[in-house]
């Protein structure tokens, strides 16, 4: 299947476009395939595309001159991201690094644009992606301020379980313990503490390289 065909079946807002919006997207998106440790997309470069996770995960971070790291959120597939960079005439100013193999669709600048001059479902779409965005980078803020280890593992998880920025995942996602560590910056060893412990309470099963939320908002409202 295209690049499109996928993103079709895990962006709802997609089916709401026409035959003419379908059409341009079908010809305009360009997919890559990115390994893992590959960069999706690099801080300071232009900002010429929007950027659709088909399959994979990605890691958005930043990294300072003097080698601090930052990890501010994981996107999934069917998450889109940096349409905050697209509306904003400046560099982008975090990586994407794929923590898995990934399938990586590329939106043109040109297109991204002409949907918002002609599609009021993808404005409203926007308006609730960058409303959710908000809410998780306060969510973020809290957490590394207020909250414990395995809080942190819940409320990482309970991003990556958002149905409104991600509703194609369901309620299993293919995520290692490592993975889950480099998005909250703790040692694998302590990651797999924090998830024996909500899977000990009923909030989420562990398989070997996944998990099943089985209460996203159990994983929302936890704490130490």
């Amino acid at each position: 299947m295209s690049a499109f065909d996928d993103l079709l079946e895990l962006s709802p807002w997609m089916r709401a476009l026409d035959a003419a919006q379908h059409a341009r997207m079908r010809d305009d998106l360009v997919e890559r395939r990115i390994a893992c440790g590959g960069f999706v997309c690099r801080k300071g470069e232009p900002v010429e595309h929007w950027i659709g996770v088909i399959e994979g995960l990605v890691k958005i971070s930043s990294v300072s001159s003097g080698g601090k790291a930052v990890t501010f959120t994981g996107v999934a597939p069917g998450g889109w991201f940096g349409e905050g960079s697209m509306l904003k005439d400046e560099p982008r100013r975090y990586d994407g690094v794929a923590l898995r193999d990934s399938r990586i669709a590329y939106l043109p600048r040109a297109t991204f644009q002409w949907l918002l001059d002609t599609s009021i479902a993808f404005n409203r779409y926007l308006l609730i992606q960058l409303n959710e965005r908000l809410g998780q980078f306060i969510g973020t803020v809290e957490i590394d301020r207020l909250l414990g280890p395995d809080a942190r593992v819940a409320r990482c998880l309970a991003q990556l379980f958002n149905p409104l920025l991600y509703p194609g995942l369901g309620r299993k996602l293919g995520i290692s313990q490592g993975e889950i560590g480099y998005l909250t910056g703790l040692s694998r060893q302590r990651v797999n503490q924090a998830l024996r412990r909500l899977e000990g309470i009923g909030l989420l099963k562990v398989e070997y390289g996944s998990v099943t939320v089985l209460s996203v908002d159990g994983l929302r409202e936890f704490e130490d």
